[in-house]
């Protein structure tokens, strides 16, 4: 008796061994490949979800081949009610289908920044059935400490927006409103130049990042000079909108030191004409 009978032989023991033996085996590249990344200081995250997956797959091919006679036999024996079973196990078999689309086109990979529904988070992980998100606030472009698990059918049905660009550079849009007492136009130049200055350390850096940005998408982004726009809001108040394309992690501190700059000019004209608004 060789040793692909007595496999057959003791299915059951051999199925129960190979397990064991494939998650082992799982566990420990995924463990070597964590400490390696650590030591290097690498992002191998990519590597370990295609590992895990890798072998997952291989783990159900042997089981399927292990037991591939008893599951056409209960498959012809269930066949009155496969229409049933498919209509209930539908979300899943979508899953797994999604998990075949996504390895096809690959709209994004383990660490980029998308954007699904609404939801944002950097993907962390990626298996037959689930995508794994760590949410974003892309307001202030900081991790919530949340965790999204987005079904892979949802990706197929949703569109996905890739962020990726965001994790370094982005075009930080924020208003600045006040009253109407003080005439912009008389603190805006000023105020561009302020800017400007607070732009600086990374204006070269930020130049090359938006030109490597409009040649992969081929299309024209704002940046790196910043602009400042004068409008009105509805109620009739002065309103600055400030564009500027920036370091993503430091996009909230250049908001508030632009503010700053702002408030202090526009107190400082407005300390002009007060005997003038006090008159009228």
């Amino acid at each position: 008796m060789n040793i692909i009978e007595l496999i057959y032989q003791y299915r059951l023991l051999s199925t129960l061994l190979l397990t064991i033996v494939m998650i082992m085996v799982k566990y420990s590249l995924v463990s070597l490949v964590r400490a390696r990344a650590k030591k290097k200081r690498q992002d191998k995250r990519y590597l370990i979800s295609n590992i895990k997956n890798l072998l997952n797959f291989i783990l159900i091919m042997l089981l399927l081949g292990f037991w591939i006679n008893e599951i056409q036999n209960f498959a012809l024996s269930i066949a009155a009610f496969a229409v049933a079973i498919v209509l209930a196990t539908r979300e899943f078999i979508q899953c797994i289908i999604g998990f075949f689309y996504l390895m096809s086109t690959r709209p994004f990979r383990i660490g980029d920044w998308i954007q699904v529904d609404g939801f944002a988070g950097e993907v962390s992980a990626t298996d037959w059935i689930k995508s794994t998100l760590l949410e974003v606030d892309l307001h202030r472009y900081q991790y919530t400490g949340k965790t999204l698990y987005i079904p892979n059918n949802k990706l197929i049905t949703s569109p996905i927006k890739n962020l990726n660009f965001l994790k370094r550079y982005v075009t930080h849009e924020f208003t600045i409103t006040r009253d109407e007492d003080v005439n912009p136009f008389a603190i805006i130049e000023t105020l561009t130049e302020r800017t400007k200055a607070q732009c600086a350390d990374f204006y070269d850096v930020a130049t090359r990042y938006n030109q490597i940005i409009e040649r992969r998408l081929d299309v024209k982004i704002a940046g790196p000079e910043p602009l400042l726009e004068v409008s009105t809001s509805e109620i009739g108040h002065t309103q600055i909108r400030v564009t500027i394309f920036c370091p993503t992690d430091r996009a909230i501190e250049i908001e508030q030191k632009i503010m700053s700059e702002f408030m202090d000019l526009w107190f400082a004209e407005y300390q002009k004409i007060k005997p003038e608004n006090n008159a009228r």
